[in-house]
């Protein structure tokens, strides 16, 4: 059965084909088309499987990672959204958290809601905490409402009850009601979507899935439908943010599920790469066009959150963006790739980024029209890139144009040399990446130190070496294919869904039959999606967790239950388990009594795995290791110095490389610094190990 994985990244587009019996490996890579991304998609697999002669109707799945729906979001390019709520509460989308996320800053700026207040509309309805009745829903105020969404052009509405986590019959009711005098209008209800139990969030992420809906659903049409005219009849799945895949009905149902979808797969692919090594913490680095992308891996897996944010409005700072809640896998993500713009800025200084050239018109050197000096522009400058095997030699580079970009950008304005600016610009961008990193890691009281770094991404293994020095880790792994690593990471992602119900209980008031019945339910809900896929029951793993907190406590800690066929038989453990999280996290138990917040349960189908098919290509073992050497900047000298030039696919395991060295692949370029170390594992891995005494 062959597979093939698509990650679409801001500049690139990236692609790896796969067979089940791990045979076969393949990768490929082309400019994203911002206009129409799908139109890089059919392409490129339709490039992909001519390069490895197979037919697009031979390929049984297509897993795909996307952007899409987060730049919707950041860039308001969604369908114009209405709103219908509990009467006297739609302000809450305004009101917010009520709090300043800097109490000293006059300027702070606050993302504003994706649905303005005039689309907003109310109906008499009220549901108690505890799920009872307070007032009926009013449905002739439902009818009317549906009128005033037609007469102002609402394409999407989310539905918003207070306190329907509890009790979302009148959401359901009401979606009813709107999608019968609607029937071409996307609605979404907030206890379908994430039914939490805090408003404000809960509402924002509804919100955001409506607003999003006809777009991602336009999108998944256009690429089905441009798939099946090249000759593609199998099955597409969708990458979710939390590391699951999903069928494109469900990725329909709940767009915003695919928000981080790109990066996820490649934290994924960084704990798969840990557990084969053995290194259980590790720091999942992968940096491409636009942005660069940290991941925490602990004890094999990556941390996972339930909120983040997205669209951050002022200064990419906390708190500035649109609060959401849904399974993610915790990453911090900061604007610096390849097409991270370098400039001065009014008081004299040099920054990059976080804006971009993207992919058109690109970097100068892409000779695409763009004239800024970006990172890639100092990396060709610096000799770590060469202009003529970029991308394996399919495009070539203008290192004229990158010299001339900088020199005239920042060399000029800042009165230095332009290879001495070119070598700033590359040095700031490791430092950022550093700093964020840093004080990521603090934030989740990990310890990088004593961690591994999987870097990854086009332009990851150029830096990666740098940001690991700046933070001390000693040990870089750079997988094979690293260039495309994302790409793979899909290919290892399993079906899986995830869904959790907000019901606050004291734990002494729930019984083993009721722990049970409640399980029971979600995982009724969860299973049903992966039924969809045709997965077998037998086949499906089920994690249950709980959100749980001492009583009179304003938040809670997860709470991982141990695998069990059901719950029931679980339930007389909870309290220890609880109290160990607890001391295990603050070092210290409460003589108090336990409250249970929210009830979690992940639905996961088997784990896919890349088998033995480590190398890529067919390489003669008495290929030549090194192709040459080539002038590039030596960071303690401050010259230009000559660097030996490795073919990657030459190398086979158990070489061992001494920077300062560039060793080659078609896809990206691993920079090992003066006096660090390199060994080639039995899985073709490049092992760097960094010499921190220097």
């Amino acid at each position: 059965m062959l597979r093939i994985g698509v990650d679409i990244g801001g500049t690139f587009t990236d692609f790896a084909l796969h067979d089940a019996e791990g045979s076969r490996i393949a990768i490929h890579k082309q400019l994203t088309t911002p206009s129409d991304p799908s139109l890089a998609v059919i392409e490129g697999v339709q490039v992909l499987a001519s390069n490895n002669g197979i037919a697009i109707g031979d390929v049984a799945e297509i897993v795909h990672g996307t952007t899409l729906v987060t730049n919707a979001v950041i860039e308001r390019r969604g369908a114009k959204t209405g709103m219908l709520g509990t009467v006297g509460f739609t302000d809450i989308m305004d009101m917010g958290f009520e709090r300043r996320y800097d109490l000293f800053d006059l300027r702070v700026i606050y993302a504003q809601p994706l649905v303005p207040r005039a689309q907003r509309l109310e109906v008499a309805e009220r549901m108690r905490f505890d799920g009872s009745v307070e007032t009926s829903l009013d449905e002739a105020a439902v009818r009317k409402a549906a009128i005033g969404f037609a007469e102002q052009g609402i394409e999407a509405i989310a539905v918003c009850f207070l306190h329907s986590y509890a009790n979302a019959a009148h959401e359901i009711r009401a979606a009813e009601i709107l999608r019968a005098e609607l029937p071409d209008v996307f609605v979404s209800t907030s206890a379908e979507v994430f039914p939490n139990m805090r408003e404000f969030e809960r509402w924002t992420t509804t919100c955001v899935n409506a607003f999003t809906g006809p777009m991602f659903d336009t999108y998944l049409d256009r690429l089905e439908s441009g798939l099946g005219a090249v000759g593609f009849g199998g099955r597409l799945y969708i990458m979710s943010s939390s590391g699951g895949m999903l069928t494109t009905a469900t990725a329909r149902r709940f767009p915003v599920r695919a928000l981080e979808s790109g990066p996820a797969a490649g934290a994924l692919m960084s704990a798969n790469h840990g557990q084969a090594l053995q290194l259980d913490n590790l720091l999942s680095f992968d940096m491409g066009g636009t942005t660069a992308k940290g991941a925490l891996v602990v004890d094999a897996e990556p941390i996972k959150h339930y909120e983040m944010e997205v669209a951050r409005g002022y200064q990419f700072r906390r708190g500035s963006g649109l609060a959401i809640r849904i399974p993610v896998i915790d990453m911090i993500e900061i604007g610096a790739g390849g097409g991270s713009i370098a400039e001065v800025d009014e008081r004299g200084l040099l920054k990059v980024g976080p804006r971009s050239a993207g992919a058109m018109p690109g970097p100068a050197c892409y000779s695409q029209g763009g004239t800024r000096p970006t990172l890639t522009d100092a990396n060709l400058l610096l000799g770590l890139l060469d202009g003529d095997f970029f991308l394996g030699g399919a495009m070539q580079l203008d290192k004229a144009a990158a010299e001339k970009a900088i020199s005239e950008g920042v060399a000029g304005p800042l009165g230095v040399d332009t290879m001495r600016a070119a070598y700033g610009i590359h040095d700031i961008v490791s430092e950022d990446i550093a700093r964020a990193f840093r004080i990521h890691a603090s934030e989740r009281a990990f310890d990088y130190r004593s961690a591994s770094m999987v870097a990854f991404g086009g332009s990851g293994p150029l830096h990666a070496m740098a940001v690991a020095r700046k933070l001390k880790i000693p040990k870089v792994v750079f997988p094979v294919a690293a260039g495309v690593m994302s790409a793979l990471g899909l290919l290892v992602s399993p079906l899986a869904f995830e869904v959790a119900r907000s019901r606050r209980i004291h734990l002494a008031d729930v019984s083993a039959n009721d722990f049970e019945t409640t399980f029971a339910a979600l995982e009724a809900e969860a299973t049903a999606i992966l039924d969809e896929a045709g997965v077998a029951r037998s086949d499906m793993r089920i994690v249950r967790r709980l959100d749980m907190r001492y009583q009179g406590q304003g938040h809670e800690i997860e709470v991982v239950l141990p695998d069990g066929p059901s719950a029931g038989p679980l339930f007389e453990g909870v309290q220890e388990l609880f109290g160990a999280t607890y001391q295990s996290i603050y070092t210290l138990r409460l003589d108090e009594p336990a409250e249970i917040v929210n009830w979690k349960l992940e639905a996961i189908g088997p784990a896919v795995g890349l088998g033995e098919s480590y190398r890529l290509g067919d390489v003669s073992d008495t290929a030549v290791a090194q192709k040459g050497t080539r002038q590039a900047y030596h960071p303690v000298e401050r010259k230009l110095s000559a660097w030996p030039v490795y073919d990657r696919y030459a190398l086979r395991p158990g070489m061992e490389i001494q920077g300062p060295a560039l060793i080659e692949e078609r896809e990206s370029t691993c920079v090992v610094g003066p006096d660090d170390h390199v060994v080639v594992d039995d899985r073709y891995n490049l092992i760097a190990n960094l010499n921190l005494a220097t």
